[in-house]
């Protein structure tokens, strides 16, 4: 499985938001960008994360950083996610998976004790040059948008 390291390109994609945006990382060149990858919408770990990157969302954008959420789940799904919890930043499908794989963020792991493939909770700053800056794999989702923001200083 690929796991990305400090320095490497970060690799490209262009996603539909819930709305049906195409979001392209290229678009972000000049400006660092925060992409986390996340298994499913209004599941526990989730919406804490979600929430969580959320309620910093101010002091990210005092950084001048950009949160993107990724998950494989659909416009609709998201559309209800981002109502229920007034969640003010983009949230990408990659239905395919294609994008997580690329990351090394869709793969074999252990969950409950048991091995299974699925999607890795990961996180990725990615600087102004389109290179990843840090990377975090399997992250605890409580508390982990605070490490990102700390990480940014």
């Amino acid at each position: 499985m690929t796991r990305l390291e400090t320095g490497a390109k970060a690799p490209a994609f262009a996603l539909p938001d819930a709305d049906g945006n195409k979001i392209a990382l290229k678009d972000y060149l000049g400006t660092k960008v925060v992409v986390y990858f996340y298994p499913a919408d209004d599941t526990p770990g989730c919406t804490k994360e979600a929430c969580q990157f959320n309620e910093n969302l101010k002091a990210f954008d005092r950084s001048g950083v950009t949160v993107l959420g990724i998950s494989p789940d659909g416009a609709e799904k998201h559309q209800r996610f981002i109502t229920k919890y007034k969640l003010k930043f983009p949230l990408l499908t990659d239905e395919t998976r294609s994008v997580m794989e690329k990351y090394g963020a869709y793969g074999e792991k252990v969950l409950y004790g048991k091995k299974t493939v699925g999607v890795i909770r990961s996180t990725f700053i990615v600087d102004e040059k389109g290179k990843i800056a840090k990377a975090w794999y399997s992250v605890k989702a409580d508390g982990h948008a605070a490490k990102v923001l700390e990480a940014l200083d």
